[in-house]
């Protein structure tokens, strides 16, 4: 894997030098190639053949099969795979360091010995020359959906490279803030088809050799037609490949006679030289490859690619189905004729991987990649075999067993449906309840995994949903099918057999102490049937088992935090309660698996660490005789908003950090007079099985469990009275950035420890104008959760090839009410008559009877009674991604008709205003457009302009084209690669800068060994370090890596993600930064119009996104388009915050300046006095924005009148005089979630400032003879709430 810690900018990564297309430095003639792989030393490499040698730099930490790696993929030495390197003629070991090599220098010139093939590199070399020459074809999977792991930045950056002229438009002209959302945006143009280098290639209809023949040394006959329309029969042999003397009649694979002999150790070699076009066509291949992103087109081998919920038609060129006889080939030549090499002992890599020393750096570093590599290939086979599972194509282990209860062993991974098929969950719910337990089993043990407790080990675990079902896909602990002797227990520690059998082998307590500490968890007492008392350190529901290998596994992780059991006492689910959980009132929540987020307990033990500080602190106060000074308390202040310590700011959810760490954070701030306050005699833990129906014997036994009720009681009250307030006045403020779809709410209300059942709560708390977008947001989340749980009733049982009908008739039922009131199932016939057993209740479903079990289901789960007419207000077009993201659908590109109303045309579609539009819109109504556009309709912004054709139902089911499952899985991040970048952040905050920038490297080089380059953490690191390195001046790596960020989020995380668009406003921002304005306004326009698929117009942090594309518009001198953006920013605004905030009277200011430059003085003086006077009413005569807006004001009323009275010099006097918006003062987006300081890594103390120039400084600016103005910062705001409004 590449490394970069010779590089001096992030600029160059280890992406460089990893493609074939990409090292456009290397040549195939001789000359020296070079692939910088990190360098401590070069390397020479003889070559067998031309080019004879080649250089490269390796680093002497990196291991040789490493550098193998990269001789293969160099375009000088692509045609070699099957070869060893040797030193001083001796063989060199693939799985040792550069460093291990004996007598190897930096000047030592290195061997490459081509080896005698095997079938299976002989198969594998196939698949690799097929994929080199571009001879592969398309590929059906049964995993990954159509265009999976695609990728658009290559299409937004094509569409804007030809704009960059001095004299060309930009994108923004004309552009329509009021047009509702475009899917086709979602997708890359259409692009022209690589060269073809050969006609086909594929395994030979004589393949396999006769027994003879392999004893001779043949491996596989292939059959070549190369573009000249010649037919070639190819021996694999164990030297080489070599043209034969069979036809396709005749079988004789002996080589032939000259003049037609042709030879060589690689087919690549033996295709140039068979076919006279292949060299020329071959070098237009690898140019046309040259002229792509490399990150684009990389292979994705440690992540899940995503998939698309809009896909092109299957007529597209994008998806067109070629005639291929080796694709079905392709299986047997991966994976052999037995196909036994892809079986692999699942649960032993886990555990073996996780005994690897972890010692040195080294040591971590192997560690850690060969983890991550290890869970994306299990995650990946899970999720194969569950859908093989869910298609009934795999047999169960107990076939008798009713068809929830049946079990399955695919690819050794043991499989069973999230269900409560044999009763273990009938007194919390039942399938419910069963299904709950898997996904927060699955939470349990990515926790268990992250924190790595040394002698615990946990199954390789993986939930997929898919059509209705849930799977679980495990690895197969040895001694868990085991029959134990009478009288032994099925566990070792924890409950057997539900509660009533209590086991707690003592050699469990070490390790599961350990776990209970890191998860404060308290060690206490539970009974079995007999009331015989044990003292567990995890909940009764988490189990240990010793396996037969002797190690000591951990199952059953959906337990480890405690009931909430506020909100089952007031839903109805707490034991005792008159309505039991088995759903006998309508009301009831539908489980008792309500339990308290891990978040939620890392949170509330800092506030509790924080109160027993405070209390420790006055105990000192009181206890010294002499006080040298005040005692300082530790308030909230001291603790980040999200309990993380002040220094961090991680926006990643779910974040694990062990006691001992937070810990340190709190005693620095607990510092008093130099005494450290020793937070080790703190501890506070709760007991996971309080409320759990417990019941003790001993006076003592019921003081000692009250008082843990009590405590757990506490946790769920600070929940609903501190936490879940904090976070909606957060939003309410600006203080954090704002949710955009379902996926992002549902992140920031996990990182908060809040549980998505309470989006209910949420919904109540959002009131007013400002949160209206959090409510609207809110009801759609809890609409399109209610429909994927409605959907998965109907689909469970269903036969596949029926459920198209089925999901296009839900669909139609959810949204296209509108335009047909009665949608009718198109289901064909013939099909219904082969399923007769099939449950078709779908079919009697209409809008009304779906909306009542929607409203039905949200009562239920959110305990929120929404309105009657919510399908009125509801956005058609989100609410269509939002569900086809949960339930993993795959739509065709068309233009949906969610109403009757007939659209004209795209000229006149545009977005109701100021408002709600009753019957099609969402209710989000504030419509962005300047005043100088047409008025407005009142149409939907996400219906989509149609055809004139209309069409009787908005679905049908040929437009469902795919279904991909939706997978939850439990890898842990890594823990090195996430210790250097915070030390890189902590060094920057403290001025180390070289230092800093060193760390920042490492870390980047960290993420991409372990992770690969195509990961989500990386995309992460990439944007986090961009946003660093703009900070810090360097725009082009600020540049380079946030375009990194964009084509890594759009391939795993979705082209339509929420990170994704904030990622390409930062490209955006950070392109304009070092010049690149018109590429930056395509990347903003690209984000705009994916913001109004994903929400809909007018999300609050759009302002700041319009603001800063209106700066960029006066950089380019484009006055009157630039207004017309300040416009749109200060509707928005007015809309969200009011027309008398602080945030109006800011964008007031900056329109005004922005009138001035497009000659509109009066225009210009009136809405300066109108920002003058909302700072005047709010912040006083004395602030400084008020001064400042008087200042202004005073000299644009005279500039004003000077133009009145002297109309001669008017054009001169406007140049002169025209006061200007100080210029590249643009923000980054902070991500949701995130504090707008933490964004811009300003201080927040700093008060607000707005333009302090004078107007000859201006001037100056304007005329360009002010260099020095560019790289002027904005003194920060005093108060980030600001943060929609000052974009300056």
């Amino acid at each position: 894997m590449a490394d970069v810690n010779d590089v001096e900018t992030p600029a160059v990564s280890a992406a460089g030098s990893q493609t074939l297309a990409g090292a456009d430095h290397a040549t195939t003639n001789g000359v020296t190639q070079e692939a910088e792989l990190g360098g401590d030393q070069g390397s020479e490499i003889h070559l067998p053949h031309d080019p004879e040698q080649i250089q490269i730099m390796v680093s002497s930490q990196e291991a040789i099969h490493d550098v193998r790696q990269s001789i293969i993929e160099l375009p000088g030495t692509l045609q070699y795979s099957c070869f060893h390197l040797e030193h001083n003629g001796e063989r060199i070991n693939d799985f040792i360091q550069i460093s291990e090599v004996k007598g190897l220098t930096s000047d030592s010139a290195v061997t490459l010995v081509e080896d005698p093939y095997t079938e299976k590199e002989a198969r594998l070399h196939t698949v690799r020359v097929r994929e080199l020459i571009g001879a592969a074809g398309d590929r059906t999977d049964t995993l990954h959906g159509i265009l999976s792991g695609i990728s658009l930045h290559d299409s937004v950056t094509a569409a804007e490279s030809g704009l960059n002229g001095p004299f060309t438009a930009h994108s923004m002209s004309g552009y329509d803030f009021e047009a509702p959302g475009e899917l086709s945006s979602l997708l890359p143009e259409t692009q022209e088809q690589p060269p073809k280098t050969v006609k086909s290639i594929s395994v030979s209809p004589w393949n396999p050799p006769p027994y003879h023949l392999k004893q001779r040394g043949h491996l596989l006959y292939l059959l070549l037609t190369t573009s000249e329309g010649e037919q070639y029969q190819i021996t694999s042999h164990v030297s080489g490949f070599f043209v034969n003397k069979s036809t396709n009649s005749k079988f004789d694979p002996f080589p032939r006679g000259a003049p037609k002999s042709q030879s060589a150790h690689s087919l690549l070699t033996l295709i140039s030289n068979l076919s006279p076009s292949f060299a020329a066509a071959f070098k237009k291949l690898q140019d046309f490859n040259n002229t792509k992103e490399p990150l684009a087109t990389f292979q994705i081998t440690n992540a899940t690619p995503s998939s698309p919920w809009i896909v092109p038609s299957s007529t597209s060129p994008l998806t067109t189905h070629q005639a291929d006889i080796t694709r079905t080939q392709e299986s047997f030549l991966i994976s052999g004729i037995e196909n036994t090499e892809t079986l692999r002992d699942w649960n032993e890599e886990f555990q073996s991987t996780r005994e690897l020393p972890k010692e040195t750096v080294q040591d971590r570093v192997f560690r850690e990649r060969l983890t991550s590599k290890l869970f994306a290939d299990y995650n990946e086979a899970a999720a194969r075999g569950a859908i093989l599972v869910a298609r009934g194509e795999v047999a169960p282990l107990n076939p008798t067993e009713g068809k929830d209860a049946q079990i399955f062993v695919y690819n050794n991974v043991f499989f069973s449906f999230g269900a409560d098929g044999v009763g273990t969950f009938a007194s919390e719910g039942g399938d419910e309840a069963a299904r709950v337990a898997t996904g927060k089993d699955v939470l349990g043990v990515r926790m268990v995994n992250q924190l790595d407790i040394e002698g615990l080990f946990t199954p390789g675990t993986v939930v997929v949903d898919y059509l209705g079902k849930r799977l679980v896909g495990q690895s197969i602990v040895p001694g868990i099918f085991k029959q134990r002797e009478p009288g032994e227990n099925q566990i070792d520690y924890g409950a057997v057999d539900g509660k009533e059998v209590v086991a707690a082998d003592e050699s469990f307590v070490p390790v599961f102490e350990k776990l209970s500490k890191a998860l404060k968890v308290k060690k206490h007492a539970v009974w079995d049937k007999e009331g015989k008392c044990h003292f567990l350190e995890g909940s009764v529901e988490t189990k240990g088992l010793l396996g037969t290998d002797g190690r000591k596994y951990v199952l059953d992780l959906y337990r480890i935090t405690p009931l909430d059991i506020s909100w089952m006492e007031e839903y109805g689910t707490a034991i005792g309660s008159t309505e039991q959980a088995n759903g006998s009132a309508e009301t009831t929540y539908p489980h008792r698996m309500t339990v308290l987020r891990p978040e939620l307990v890392d949170t509330y033990w800092k506030f509790k660490m924080r109160e027993w500080v405070n209390s420790e602190l006055e105990k000192r106060r009181q206890n010294q005789t002499e006080t040298s000074g005040p005692t300082k308390k530790l308030g909230s202040k001291d603790l980040a908003e999200d309990g993380s310590s002040a220094v961090k700011d991680k926006p990643e959810v779910g974040e694990l950090k062990e006691a001992d760490s937070n810990s340190t954070a709190l005693g620095k701030a607990a510092d008093i007079d130099k005494d450290r306050i020793d937070v080790s005699n703190f501890s506070f833990a709760l007991n996971p099985d309080a409320f759990s129906g417990q019941e003790p014997h001993t006076d003592a036994e019921k003081e000692q469990l009250a008082k843990d009720e009590q405590e757990v009681r506490l946790a769920c009250e600070f929940l609903r009275i501190t936490v879940l307030p904090e976070l909606v006045n957060d939003l309410r403020e600006g203080d954090v950035g704002f949710p955009m779809d379902g996926q992002s709410l549902s992140r920031l209300l996990h990182k908060r420890g809040i549980n998505v059942r309470y989006l209910g709560k949420v919904t109540m708390l959002a009131e007013g104008k400002r949160l209206e977008s959090l409510r609207i947001l809110s009801i759609q989340e809890m609409v399109s959760r209610a429909f994927k749980h409605v959907a998965g009733k109907y689909l469970r049982y269903l036969p596949i090839p029926l459920t198209a009908a089925c999901i296009s008739h839900l669909l139609n039922c959810l949204l296209g009410a509108d335009l047909n009131p009665k949608p009718k199932a198109e289901v064909d016939e013939a099909l219904i008559s082969l399923y007769p057993d099939a449950d078709l209740d779908f079919q009697k479903v209409s809008p009304e009877s779906l909306r009542g079990e929607l409203e039905s289901q949200i009562l239920r789960r959110f305990q929120y009674t929404i309105d009657k007419a919510w399908y009125l207000n509801i956005k058609p077009l989100q609410l269509l991604r939002e569900v086809s993201l949960k339930l993993g659908l795959q739509l065709e590109m068309k233009e949906y008709r969610f109403t009757t109303q007939q659209i004209k045309s795209p000229v006149e579609s545009t977005a109701p205003v100021n408002g709600i539009a009753v019957k099609d819109n969402g209710a989000n109504g504030q419509s962005t457009s300047s005043k100088k556009k047409k008025k407005a309709r009142d149409g939907s912004p996400a219906s989509i302009a149609s055809s004139n054709v209309c069409s009787p139902q908005t679905f049908s089911p040929d437009d469902i084209l795919n279904i991909v499952p939706v997978i939850k899985e439990a890898s842990p991040r890594s823990s090195l690669a996430e210790e250097a970048l915070e030390a890189g952040r902590i060094s920057i905050m403290q001025n180390q800068k070289k230092l800093g920038q060193e760390l920042l490297l490492e870390s980047l080089s960290l993420h991409e060994q372990i992770y690969g380059i195509i990961h989500p953490e990386v995309a992460r690191v990439y944007n986090t370090l961009s946003m660093l390195y703009y900070q810090l001046e360097e725009k082009d790596a600020a540049v380079e890596l946030a375009r990194k960020a964009v084509i890594v989020s759009e391939r795993t995380l979705g082209v339509d993600n929420a990170e994704t668009l904030l990622s390409y406003l930062n490209l955006g921002l950070f392109g304009h930064a070092s010049g690149e304005t018109k590429s930056a306004l395509g990347y903003i326009k690209h984000a705009l119009g994916l913001w109004k698929v994903i929400y809909g117009p007018n999300h609050p942090d759009s302002i700041t996104t319009i603001n800063n594309a209106a700066v960029m518009l006066q950089h380019l001198k484009d006055y009157h388009e630039s207004r017309l953006w300040f416009e749109a920013s200060l509707k928005i605004c007015e809309n969200v915050y009011g027309k008398q905030s602080i945030n109006a009277a800011t964008l007031l200011f900056q329109l005004a300046q922005a009138l001035a430059l497009d000659q509109d003085s009066k225009g210009a003086v009136n809405r300066m006095r109108e920002s003058y006077n909302i700072f005047l009413n709010e912040l006083g005569p004395n602030d400084k924005n008020t001064k400042e807006a008087e200042s202004w004001l005073e000299q644009l009323t005279q500039n004003a009148v000077s133009i009145a009275k002297h109309a001669k010099d008017v054009q001169a006097r406007r140049i002169r005089l025209s006061p200007r918006v100080t210029l590249g003062q643009t923000h980054p987006q902070p991500q949701v979630g995130q504090t707008a300081q933490a964004a811009t890594g300003r201080d927040p103390r700093n008060s607000m400032g707005l333009d302090s120039r004078s107007i000859d400084e201006l001037l100056k600016f304007i005329e360009g003879t002010d260099q020095t103005a560019k790289a002027k910062k904005r003194p920060g705001r005093s108060n980030p709430k600001r943060r929609g409004a000052v974009v300056s």
